[in-house]
């Protein structure tokens, strides 16, 4: 355990928040005690005294105590199965509950104990009917299958209503789901904690996302819903159950059931922004030559017979009247367009802003990227805009990332491809004066096809030998 290093779990807020909770807790059990000892011995006003600052400390733990700790219960109350929770409304009609039936039994009103009895019984058929809401129903989803970060996503949801007698209100559909197996932070962890319970504090969170609300579902019937979602940000997303929650009738109540799920990983691609003009203007025209094959060019190949299925456009008539049967034109295949995008993933560590590790557990699992530069995101959104124009033109592409080689081609599915693997990317941090040697570079240098050569870098590159042809985006 690296003593030095613990700090970084506990801000100075938490260790003032936990001093004064602990003085103010056993000054509360003090005080009690004191109070105690002077009913035994007979001083009343002793324990006037006690008991009237017993009520002061109450009062300072009912502000400084249970405040935060009513939020981490929260926290991690919804992370559990639990089958309801109160809401705000419920928790201030049940504080109102409590001190009606204190006043009704402490003075015996009969008007009081009517109001009583119209609380409990708006609380219990509230309850009941709120949970009756989400018996037998089932739900489905269906998502696309491009989901770009910061554009709207088409997604439907479709329930069921099983039950023959009772329709169903006020239903919130959201899918919960992890955006990895374990929390991102869990090296730093395992260097300040022992193994054992970094592993445990270090699960990754769950993330919820609410996709629709249906106000009224008639009994045995289906309802289907289309709604625009936005992702925020690129990434993978592990779906692992769905969730039906309602507040119905009162609000005073958030019923809640959980239903199971196929588990289905969600690729959310980077954003494709618009491509810089120094890209748009390389001459990619000037690598399609005439190859010695046959193709869909524009130089003339060579003349033969027609055969059936040929595109008639392609008869040449007047050589035709002169071989006295039908003669077709042959054309020249061209060499296709060859790009060649290097993302170089290297990232100096100061273009961050530096937090805490606390702070960085926080942000992600309020569902927040901490680490998330918007300078790196700029740079994969550019190298996903990139690859996409170049798909557009039939050019054939190739992607080559610290860690992965891919090879040429063309088309939506190799743009698909791409874009997965720039969903996921991670940066590399370097430290200040480090120099990280960069990984599958010779596949790049030792490139044996002509293809024009793009290089995506936040480093210094003047020390790097790159082919002449290449050109270099820095972001």
């Amino acid at each position: 355990m690296n003593f030095r290093d613990l700090g970084q779990l506990f801000s100075l807020r938490d260790i003032r928040n936990a001093a004064l909770g602990l003085v103010v807790v056993l000054g509360g059990i003090g005080l009690s005690g004191l109070t105690a000892y002077a009913h035994l011995n007979g001083n009343t006003r002793l324990a006037g005294i006690s008991a009237g600052a017993s009520l002061v400390f109450v009062l300072l733990i009912l502000i400084f105590v249970v405040p935060p700790l009513a939020r981490n219960a929260s926290k991690e109350a919804s992370q559990m199965n639990l089958p309801f929770e109160f809401t705000a409304g419920g928790a201030v009609m049940l504080g109102l509950l409590m001190i009606v039936g204190f006043s009704a039994w402490n003075s015996g009103n009969n008007l009081l104990f009517l109001v009583l009895s119209f609380l409990a019984a708006a609380m219990i058929v509230g309850f009941f009917a709120g949970n009756l809401c989400l018996k037998k129903l089932d739900v489905k989803m269906r998502f696309p299958e491009t989901i770009f970060a910061g554009q709207e996503t088409p997604i439907l949801v479709s329930i069921h209503n099983r039950k023959r007698l009772f329709p169903s209100y006020s239903i919130v559909a959201e899918v919960r789901g992890r955006q990895r197996e374990r929390s991102a932070y869990f090296d730093d962890l395992n260097q300040i904690l022992p193994k054992w319970l970094a592993e445990r504090l270090s699960r990754a969170p769950i993330v919820r996302r609410t996709l629709s609300y249906f106000v009224h579902i008639p009994r045995n019937s289906s309802i289907e819903n289309k709604n625009n979602h936005i992702f925020p940000s690129r990434g993978r997303f592990v779906i692992k159950d769905f969730e039906l929650s309602t507040k119905f009738p009162f609000g005073f109540f958030r019923h809640r059931r959980r239903l199971a799920a196929k588990e289905t990983e969600l690729i959310v691609f980077p954003k494709v922004e618009n491509v810089s003009p120094a890209v748009m203007s390389i001459p990619l025209d000037a690598g399609r030559l005439a190859a010695d094959k046959r193709g869909s060019g524009q130089d003339l190949l060579s003349m033969r017979d027609y055969q059936p299925n040929d595109d008639l456009r392609r008869i040449d008539w007047k050589a035709t009247a002169r071989a006295r049967h039908l003669m077709v034109r042959e054309f020249a295949a061209e060499d296709e367009q060859k790009v060649t995008v290097y993302f170089d993933t290297r990232m100096p560590a100061e273009t961050v802003k530096p937090m805490t590790l606390r702070q960085r557990i926080d942000a992600e699992n309020s569902g927040k990227e901490a680490d998330r530069s918007p300078r790196f995101e700029a740079a994969v959104s550019q190298a996903a805009a990139i690859t996409a124009h170049f798909c557009n033109t039939d050019a054939e592409v190739r992607l080559i990332t610290p860690g992965e080689t891919g090879g040429f081609g063309t088309g939506s599915r190799h743009l698909i491809e791409c874009l997965r693997r720039l969903a996921v990317i991670e940066p590399a941090m370097q430290k200040s004066g480090e120099h990280r040697p960069i990984e599958n570079l010779d596949e790049f240098l030792d490139d044996p096809s002509e293809s024009h050569n793009l290089f995506i870098t936040s480093a210094n590159h003047g020390d790097l030998s790159l082919p002449p042809a290449t050109q270099i985006i820095e972001f």
